[in-house]
């Protein structure tokens, strides 16, 4: 029997697409044979992963998860929406939510933390797709905590506990009650998950952005500005900009229960009812999908292709 080391299962997982552990179970089963290796896991349906990779996966679940004054978010893709109602799919998408506890934004780290049927979330992932039949990822993560205070979790259209299609996640600092908070969290996650507000404050928005607005602004205020000095066409523009950050900063929003309250003074209002300020330390909002570009295709070509060969 030839040796089964770990180059020779990380050589047959190259050549697989399997998960570690299966490969070197494959590997222990074949007396260390890699042809046979490879045929053993092409039996188990084990082998078929590698060839689903370059397909792409938009769809899937976001998972939320909380522990103490700490939670984590995550997205894990996959080809269709079917899948997300997999419950193999979702398992695997709360145990990585859990695991992101403790790696945070860290994918790598992610993709190493350990699996409770043994091996990693990476090798798990492997074989998940091979088992289930479409290519899936890892795609990010992200963690919040509080020294004190607490981290309030919200799903929408929400698939099972903790799972969806938007993940948010809010971190509040406070001695305040911890049932002051957890009402107060959840009412601001789900304006998160309606609002999507772009940062936590006006400040805190991307500079390329603010400057593509004011370019906007500038081109709808041409007539306006045109022999006007520097100065008085910079204020005509301020407006517009202006207006653009205060609805798109969490902070100064509208508050969507009521629609006119700014969040902030919703935060404040509650810090003062609990006795104990309140500081909204952090949020995170995850929308399944966003930033992916979703490619579209002709089935009825795709057809047509297919019978000519």
């Amino acid at each position: 029997m030839a040796e089964v080391t770990a180059a020779t299962v990380k050589q047959l997982r190259d050549m697989s697409g399997a998960g570690m552990m299966d490969c070197k179970k494959a590997l222990n089963e074949t007396n260390g044979d890699i042809e046979a290796a490879v045929d053993w896991l092409r039996t188990k349906g084990l082998a078929a992963a590698a060839k689903k990779a370059g397909r792409q996966a938009a769809e899937g679940l976001v998972g939320v998860a909380v522990q103490g004054t700490k939670g984590a978010v995550v997205e894990v893709n996959s080809e269709t929406d079917f899948v997300a109602k997999n419950e193999q799919f979702q398992s695997f998408v709360k145990a990585a939510a859990e695991a992101a506890l403790q790696t945070g934004d860290d994918m790598d780290a992610l993709a190493k933390a350990s699996h409770a049927d043994g091996g990693t979330l990476g090798d798990k992932l492997t074989s998940n797709i091979a088992t289930i039949g479409e290519n899936q990822a890892l795609r990010r993560a992200q963690s919040v905590e509080v020294g004190e205070g607490a981290v309030v979790s919200y799903v929408h259209n929400a698939a099972a506990p903790g799972l969806g299609k938007i993940g948010v996640l809010v971190a509040l600092e406070s001695a305040a009650p911890a049932d002051k908070l957890e009402a107060l969290g959840k009412q601001l996650a789900m304006h998160i998950a309606a609002a999507s507000p772009l940062a936590m404050s006006g400040d805190d928005i991307d500079p390329a952005v603010i400057e593509r607005e004011a370019a906007i602004a500038r081109e709808k205020a041409a007539d306006k500005i045109v022999g006007k000095p520097p100065e008085v066409a910079e204020k005509i523009i301020k407006g517009p900009v202006d207006k653009f950050r205060k609805e798109n900063a969490l902070l100064t929003q509208a508050f969507v229960m009521d629609g006119k309250t700014p969040v902030q003074d919703v935060i404040a209002a509650a810090g003062k009812e609990a006795g104990s300020p309140i500081t909204l330390k952090q949020y995170v909002r995850f929308q399944l999908g966003e930033g992916i570009e979703k490619q579209t295709s002709d089935f009825a070509a795709e057809v047509a292709a297919a019978a000519q060969g």
